[in-house]
């Protein structure tokens, strides 16, 4: 599997605005706290450490 780079999410502005919105009210660390939260939920999704390997490298 590779990773996916081009845009691939339904309604990407709707998302953003969900993903604002669970920020909403929280601090700075809560904010950093929930980001980490779901960062990890996400990479458990996937599951795959070789795609994982390249998001960290992309995201650099």
């Amino acid at each position: 599997m590779t990773l996916t780079l081009d845009p691939n999410i339904a309604d990407p502005d709707g998302f953003y605005d969900e993903l604002l919105r669970a920020h909403e009210g929280l601090s700075k660390d809560e904010s950093d706290a929930f980001n980490a939260r779901l960062i990890l939920v996400l990479c458990n999704h996937i599951g795959d450490r070789d795609v994982l390997r390249a998001a960290l490298e992309a995201a650099k």
